[in-house]
């Protein structure tokens, strides 16, 4: 696999294999994501928080403390995070197998030798596993061959969704990367303020207030996990109208998980496909049809 540029295939990432570099990545975006969250001022739905793709991974785009600019890359084709600040002042650690904690660590201290000092929660959100981070040295994995594919995919479907983001002209969110769930998504709002949500499992119940406050209709990339075996592109709405589920979608692969109440389309039927593209894209609008039309949106209002 090249290291230069972007595969002409989408690769392969089945959960089994990687899981162990999974989980151990997952807690390291938390830890970054975290440093964003306190570096930023609240944008609505927790929008300053998230991460985005960047040619190489991921980034925290630029953040402020006191007086500096400063910047956090992941950067899967060196295999670096890359601290770079306003005052041409660099850090590097080293992306490769090494506990949670000590990735905590060594990243605490590299902002502290760049003279930014700050606290974040510890705890991770959104798992089952909520060990601190100080005190992580369960999952200490790290495969370089799987990270990078895991940032082709990532590649590959911002592709797709920044194009069908494009076609909206209402509110919408960008095309970024949720360290809590860890999935890249892209969301549509109707304009319409939405039931305050009733929560979800590990994670802070205002936490989702905000998040739902208004109805959407969501989508994006998950690599899977406990719930799924095997990486999916998801499709659901917020609050989801009773007929919803039974709206006919496309592809023929597309269906809808009673378990996890969303529109899901296997990563392997898109890689497969002659134009893995088209389908995704066809996945993407077809859903958002769906809502659109069971929650009864304005869609002469909100599209070109």
């Amino acid at each position: 696999m090249t290291q230069n540029k972007i595969s002409e295939q989408w690769p392969a990432l089945p959960y089994s294999e990687w899981r162990d570099t999974f989980k151990t990545l997952h807690m390291w975006t938390q830890i970054i994501g975290k440093i964003r969250l306190a570096l930023t001022p609240l944008v609505n739905h927790w929008w300053n928080s998230t991460l985005y793709v960047t040619p190489k991974g991921l980034t925290t785009s630029t953040m402020y403390y006191k007086d500096l600019l400063l910047k956090i890359d992941f950067d899967f084709k060196s295999h670096n995070l890359i601290i770079n600040t306003s005052e041409d002042s660099s850090k590097t650690i080293q992306l490769k197998s090494r506990s949670v904690a000590d990735f905590y660590q060594e990243t605490i201290s590299a902002l502290k030798d760049l003279d930014i000092s700050l606290n974040i929660w510890t705890t991770p959100v959104e798992v089952e596993e909520r060990i601190p981070f100080e005190k992580d040295y369960a999952h200490a994995t790290y495969d370089p061959e799987y990270a990078h594919k895991f940032w082709i995919i990532l590649a590959h479907s911002s592709k797709v969704f920044e194009e069908f983001r494009s076609k909206f002209i209402g509110k919408a969110s960008p095309v970024h990367f949720f360290w809590g769930a860890f999935d890249l998504a892209v969301t549509r709002f109707s304009g319409r303020t939405a039931p305050v949500h009733p929560g979800v499992p590990y994670c802070a119940h205002f936490v989702m207030a905000e998040a739902y406050s208004h109805e959407v209709s969501s989508c994006g990339f998950w690599p899977g996990g406990d719930l799924v075996d095997g990486p999916i592109y998801y499709s659901y709405t917020y609050p989801e109208p009773p007929d919803f589920k039974e709206f006919n979608i496309q592809p023929s692969g597309g269906f809808y998980d009673l378990n996890m109440r969303e529109f899901i389309l296997p990563y392997d039927a898109v890689r497969n496909a002659d134009s893995p593209e088209k389908m995704l894209m066809d996945f993407l609008q077809s859903t958002y049809i769906a809502a659109a039309t069971t929650a009864k949106w304005d869609r002469s209002k909100l599209e070109r």
